[in-house]
């Protein structure tokens, strides 16, 4: 008997090529044989509303046996014994259970490291403040460029079993709190690293930490709130770790939470993406009914207040692929990026990706307006037309590409947030930048497009990707344009890759000064020069992690290095065992208390693996 088990999996379609290659090498996998026989039914058939297997390891193998052992799919697992399970479980995440003693957690603070109420929040969301420039002032983040040549890591934290940390932290009642790849989010002591508390997610958190806001003399009870790849939002005690409440913003399974949310007064902002690019690789997979969305919370209850969708239509069957699989649309146009509120204006920005399925239409990689109090949408700026794409149209991975949309990209989305920028004068430009390695300025009042800039050349890892920072009317560019080897066909580009650091006018989008990012990667394998992490800029400097391992801090004024750190080595951490960085991707740096917070590692589509997180601040 065939037992389709909806397995709560969302799967990544490969971590790195030397994963595939020891997989080769191996015999047959233990949990192959169970998998086929009772799972492949559903996950690999492109049964309609299943997760595909081809998500893999995002939730763990730990999440993923919870799950049959007790869980949700308990009522599936029935025939399948606990051995077959844990076989399973590891077959489809990609790695092992862990064996023996649970993995050695940093020492319990004592009540000298408690929760310091005299120390606020020392950001309001993703890029500091709610106009996402990632600045952080000295006043609040206490470091300066006069800083930086005396910075040293003061300590460490190792992420247990962990190939990749990407959880931006924030810092608020003198504790640093942030998310892991097996869904604990932990608060630490922000000096020390000794541990206040843990919470489990029921699978990874992948976004930042967004935590209440209260004003010194009260007497807080703060919550930080964060979002799953389930597409799980979440408020927890930001004192206690213990949750008060846990909504799901979206039915669809391939649904997920990967921007930061955005908290303004008691209403909370959660971006909607998904992964349903993933499935369309099969085709006998219905492609595609996933729209990105916007969700308005109630903050003190998680019932929803509104709605609404990148993709104003629901999806209708619009043809067949050559195999007579039905294909819906419109499609996709998710949303990535933490929004960038606007009070001023009572709406927000978010910045959405490629439709995933034909026909596109006029929402995908777009800038969209939402009103902040009804949800409803003001104006859509269009950034890349045309844009259709899912990975049935990577021919590495198929001799089958009957999923590909005609249209067959480029796969430009707006990965990063939009920032706000304010000039001396009063006139405000809302400035994006895409994976097209364009940067748009546009006009917040109407979504008129005013200025456009190519930075980089752009690609599916190109261009822009985290996060941009601004300080003043000068905007800092992050330029990752990493490409596979296919990409240089498919893309038929003319000009060079720009991996570097750049810096650009908020008012007229005109170039001021270019830092290309040296090459140290010689034969390292998974190494690239390029920047894909968000950055973040202090009084005079701007703070880059790139894929090489390095992190770098640049001169604001002309973009010259003034300080470098190679995390290409062990670290020894507050639980007393080594951690390793990798490539800097995802969440950026966090500036508090004259202490940088950043992680390193991003074991996933061809970059360096690690588990670390680093507390760097000046030596005394």
């Amino acid at each position: 008997m065939k037992i389709c088990m909806y397995l709560l999996i969302i799967v990544l379609l490969s971590s790195t090529e030397l994963l595939a290659e020891e997989e080769a090498a191996k015999e047959a996998h233990p949990g192959e044989a169970p998998y086929m026989e009772y799972c492949a039914s559903c996950h690999d058939q492109g049964i309609y509303k299943t997760p595909s297997r081809m998500f893999l390891g995002m939730i763990g193998p730990e999440n993923i046996l919870k799950s049959m052992n007790g869980g949700t799919m308990e009522e599936y697992a029935t025939e399948i014994g606990q051995e077959q399970r844990r076989a399973i479980a590891e077959y489809v995440a990609g790695r092992s259970l862990v064996e023996g003693e649970a993995p050695k957690a940093p020492p319990t603070c004592d009540d000298k490291h408690g929760f310091d109420a005299s120390k606020t929040p020392v950001s309001l969301g993703w890029g500091n403040d709610r106009a996402n420039s990632r600045f952080q002032p000295a006043e609040v983040g206490g470091l300066t460029v006069d800083d930086v040549p005396a910075l040293e890591v003061k300590w460490a934290f190792g992420y247990p079993n962990a190939a990749q940390a990407r959880s931006q932290p924030t810092v608020a009642g003198g504790g640093v709190y942030f998310g892991s790849q097996d869904g604990t989010v932990r608060a630490l002591d922000a000096k020390t690293g000794c541990l206040r508390w843990t919470f489990k997610a029921n699978a990874e958190v992948r976004n930042a930490i967004i935590i209440s806001p209260w004003n010194k003399g009260d007497d807080p009870s703060p919550t930080i709130y964060f979002g799953d790849i389930l597409a799980r939002a979440y408020a927890v005690d930001a004192i206690t770790g213990e949750l008060r409440w846990k909504s799901k913003v979206d039915p669809h399974p391939n649904a997920t939470i990967t921007g930061a949310l955005a908290l303004v007064g008691d209403r909370l902002f959660v971006p909607v993406s998904s992964l349903e690019v993933v499935p369309a690789l099969n085709p006998a997979y219905p492609c595609c009914t996933f729209r990105g969305s916007i969700v308005a919370l109630d903050a003190n209850s998680g019932e929803m207040i509104w709605k609404n969708y990148s993709v104003d239509k629901e999806p209708v069957k619009a043809g067949q692929n050559r195999h007579g699989t039905p294909i819906y649309a419109p499609s996709g146009a998710p949303f990535w990026n933490s929004p960038t509120i606007d009070m001023k204006r009572g709406q927000l920005y978010a910045g959405s990706g490629e439709n995933y399925s034909s026909p596109s239409d006029g929402n995908s990689d777009a800038i969209i307006a939402f009103d902040m109090e009804t949800g409803e949408k003001r104006w859509v700026s269009q950034q890349t037309r045309n844009d259709a794409w899912n990975v049935g149209c990577l021919s590495d991975y198929t001799d089958d590409d009957a999923n590909c949309p005609v249209e067959d990209g480029p796969d430009y989305d707006f990965a990063a947030s939009s920032i706000l920028v304010t000039l001396e004068d009063g006139r405000e430009f809302l400035v994006a930048g895409q994976k097209s390695g364009r940067v748009a300025g546009i006009d917040p009042d109407n979504g008129q497009t005013l200025w456009k800039t190519p930075v980089g050349r752009g690609g599916v890892q190109g261009g822009v990707l985290f996060g941009m920072a601004a300080e003043g009317k000068r905007v800092y560019v992050p330029i990752s344009d990493m490409f596979y080897p296919e990409d240089l066909t498919r893309y038929k580009f003319k000009t060079p890759a720009k991996p570097g650091l750049y810096a650009i006018s908020a008012e007229t989008g005109a170039l001021l000064w270019s830092a290309p990012a040296p090459d140290v990667c010689g034969d390292l394998k998974y190494c690239d020069p390029g920047i894909g992490q968000a950055i973040t800029a202090i009084p005079g400097a701007v703070i880059a992690g790139h894929f090489d391992g390095r992190l770098r801090i640049y001169s604001a004024d002309d973009g010259k290095i003034l300080w470098e750190l190679n995390s290409l080595k062990e670290f020894d951490t507050v639980s007393g065992e080594k951690a390793r960085g990798g490539s800097f991707m995802g969440g950026g740096p966090m500036v508090a208390d004259g202490m940088i917070y950043i992680n390193s590692g991003y074991g996933m589509y061809f970059h360096m693996p690690g588990n670390v997180l680093l507390a760097i601040g000046p030596a005394e």
